[in-house]
């Protein structure tokens, strides 16, 4: 079930786009709760359960690797993970750019599976919805065939349910499921923090956007 719940997040920010057309504002609210809401998950159900059920007293330190780690794929990925896509070139979309997208997207599905973590499955699908719908933006408005996006769409779909998949099924990651865990929890805070930091533009108060982030914390917090 988690698998499926995984492709139907990309499907929905998909349908999002290519019917609803959403403009950047509602955009841009659903990425400020989606932000506020990894964080809250984050915060308050991810990390004290890798403390609590860690025998690697230097677990912190794969948490910051995970800081690390998303650093260097918004390098390459120039911050798609947190709602930028930024190309010049219309024709396509740039294959390091996809290929930092898809990688995000394979290892934070690597923790979950349908016995535990299940706040963790919904908080990816809330941040995937946004960033689907980012993506899918850039599609529309791309120069890129029809077929094309799909395919693109397609293979981002599918990359967080093979990541659940071996995360269930590899030995190696089985026994370091706890570690991954951490550094996928270091991945999410830069991500969240970046996406909230960055809701307010030249540090303007905005309180829709503030109202959303309360709404994403409030949330995250009842469930």
């Amino acid at each position: 079930m988690s698998l499926l719940i995984l492709f139907l997040s990309v499907i929905t920010g998909a349908a999002i786009v290519f019917v609803l057309k959403p403009t950047k504002l509602v955009t841009q609210l659903l990425l400020s709760f989606s932000g506020a809401y990894l964080l809250a998950i984050t915060v308050t159900h991810l990390l004290p359960e890798v403390f609590e059920h860690s025998e690697n007293s230097k677990i912190g330190i794969f948490i910051i690797l995970g800081l690390l780690i998303q650093l260097i794929m918004d390098y390459f990925s120039k911050g798609a993970e947190h709602g930028h896509i930024h190309t010049h070139n219309k024709k396509e979309l740039p294959a390091i750019l996809f290929i930092s997208l898809c990688l995000h997207a394979f290892m934070e599905g690597i923790p979950i599976n349908d016995h535990e973590h299940q706040e963790l499955l919904w908080a990816i699908v809330v941040h995937k919805i946004p960033i689907t719908i980012v993506l899918g933006s850039f599609l529309l408005h791309s120069k890129i065939s029809i077929l094309k996006s799909v395919l693109i769409l397609f293979i981002f779909a599918v990359m967080s349910p093979i990541g659940s998949y071996f995360g269930t099924n590899i030995p190696f990651l089985l026994i370091y499921k706890t570690e991954i865990t951490a550094i996928i929890i270091g991945i999410f805070l830069h991500i969240s923090t970046t996406i909230i930091f960055e809701s307010s533009e030249n540090h303007k108060f905005n309180i829709a956007k503030f109202i959303a982030i309360l709404v994403g914390f409030g949330l995250a917090i009842i469930v």
